[in-house]
């Protein structure tokens, strides 16, 4: 870390030798993805969490009953290309550290949905997806027929829309049947946006599927991580980061920003990492926290005008994400990696997607993660009520009454987890306008929703902006 004092005792001589120490406000995988960039260029980088476990949204959970978890259930995609850039980067093997499974939307048998899988065989785009249409179980010829026509459609539009709609809106003028949105469009909406499709932006929707289901063979791959969120990429950049002479402080609040002489910034620092309340100095700052902590710190920063940038950091309503772990027996296990499920919460059937966490880790034999997107309204109720009806709604889609007696629970829910991902919504740019001082999360203006590919995309942006503004 950049050598710190008491706030009283710091001169300005501190200020000049700051110059090529960079500030990343935040762990999580946006200001990874920057710190990992930034050290890589030859900056002196401090990575500051205000939390004790690094990964920020995306992260490992340690329960009281000595079990990792992760504060949410994530799917990537083979087209996540700058996280799995960065995982390498880091020494992480994505052929280790993620089990990849072809696309797939998979029900349980005898439940009224569908078998939709693409073939294995290096197949050429699109010929994988018309092979998994062809084979598919579960939909009517109408129902193909309608997916046949909304895929050779899109690629005929570029994949882009003109005039941004819901995604409901979206389905509609392509004919879509209800089937098929019930069974494949909904949950694929609801697990990429984390908004449900009345609401969902269509432009958004289609940038996703024109970067998986639109690309190359292996960018529609699904990859689920094996380990844990903080482990997978946050604790590799962490660890590159101090291979590079940098420093990661986590229990590290910033209070405030200052700008000296239009130079270098001053962050004051709180928490058990600096020993009380500090002030230090940098040549340049990323931001890379949630947008309502980011308004909180530029809206103080003073003699400058940024109210503008903070009206945008602040318009965003957030989005749920819950998360429900079963333990069973270690012998209980899932015929596949993961499953959907047909939700209805009018009948407390919540649960969207199941995952075996047992088949991505030996050690979590038994234990299954029901992931519930959207899930404000149903994350609202008492937590033994949720537990036991996701239970129960294993127990009747597997038609095991086993899965319906649990040996424990764990339910997580991630309250500001994303953000709805309405039409036209406007998301500012990295670029706060104020020299040496960037902002990175999956907030700000890009192609993607609020995804772990979204936020490391941003934090390398970020990183770009920055080398650019500072000199090493």
């Amino acid at each position: 870390m950049a050598e710190r004092a008491p706030a009283d005792k710091r001169g300005q001589g501190d200020a000049g030798q700051a110059a090529r120490n960079i500030a990343v406000i935040g762990a999580g995988w946006a200001g990874c993805a920057a710190a990992v960039e930034l050290a890589r260029a030859g900056y002196k980088v401090t990575l500051l969490e205000a939390a004790r476990t690094l990964g920020g949204r995306a992260r490992r959970v340690e329960t009281d009953r000595s079990k990792h978890l992760d504060n949410g259930q994530h799917i990537m995609l083979g087209a996540y290309s700058e996280t799995l850039r960065l995982l390498r980067l880091t020494g992480i093997d994505p052929d280790q550290a993620l089990l990849t499974l072809p696309l797939q939307m998979r029900y349980p048998p005898n439940t009224g949905g569908m078998d939709f899988r693409a073939p294995e065989l290096p197949l050429p785009a699109p010929l994988h997806l018309a092979v998994a249409l062809i084979r598919a179980q579960g939909l009517l010829p109408e129902d193909k027929l309608s997916l046949a026509r909304f895929s050779t459609t899109a690629r005929w539009m570029g994949w882009q829309l003109q005039h941004d709609c819901s995604v409901s809106e979206l389905l509609a003028r392509f004919d879509q049947t209800p089937r098929l949105i019930k069974l494949m469009w909904r949950p694929l909406c609801l697990a990429a946006l984390n908004t449900p499709p009345e609401r969902a932006s269509a432009r958004i929707f289609l940038n996703v599927l024109r970067d998986s289901l639109g690309a190359r063979r292996r960018a529609s791959d699904m990859l689920l991580p094996r380990t844990d969120l903080s482990a997978l990429l946050p604790q590799a950049a962490a660890a590159y980061v101090e291979s590079r002479g940098g420093a990661v402080r986590s229990g590290a609040k910033v209070q405030a920003i200052r700008n000296i002489e239009g130079r270098v910034w001053q962050l004051d620092i709180s928490g058990s990492a600096v020993g009380g309340t500090w002030s230090t100095y940098f040549g340049g700052v990323v931001v890379a926290t949630g947008s309502s902590q980011a308004a909180t710190l530029l809206h103080d920063i003073p003699d400058r005008d940024t109210a503008a940038v903070c009206a945008g950091l602040t318009a965003f309503a957030p989005e749920a994400i819950t998360t429900v772990y079963l333990q069973y027996d270690a012998a209980m296990r899932l015929a596949l990696p993961f499953y959907a499920l047909v939700d209805d919460p009018d009948n407390h059937q919540y649960g969207q997607f199941v995952f075996d966490r047992g088949q991505l880790d030996d050690r979590q034999a038994g234990l299954l993660a029901v992931v519930i997107s959207a899930s404000g309204p149903v994350a609202a109720q008492p937590q033994e009520l949720l537990a036991e009806a996701v239970a129960v709604q294993l127990a009747v889609v597997f038609q095991n009454p086993d899965f319906g007696r649990p040996r424990w629970f764990k339910v997580i829910t991630e309250k500001r987890a994303t953000y709805a991902c309405v039409p036209d919504l406007v998301r500012p740019g990295n670029d706060t306008g104020l020299p040496g001082l960037v902002l990175a999360g999956d907030y700000t203006a890009g192609d993607y929703p609020a995804t772990l590919e979204s936020a490391v995309r941003s934090g390398v942006t970020a990183a770009s902006l920055l080398k650019r503004s500072t000199v090493q």
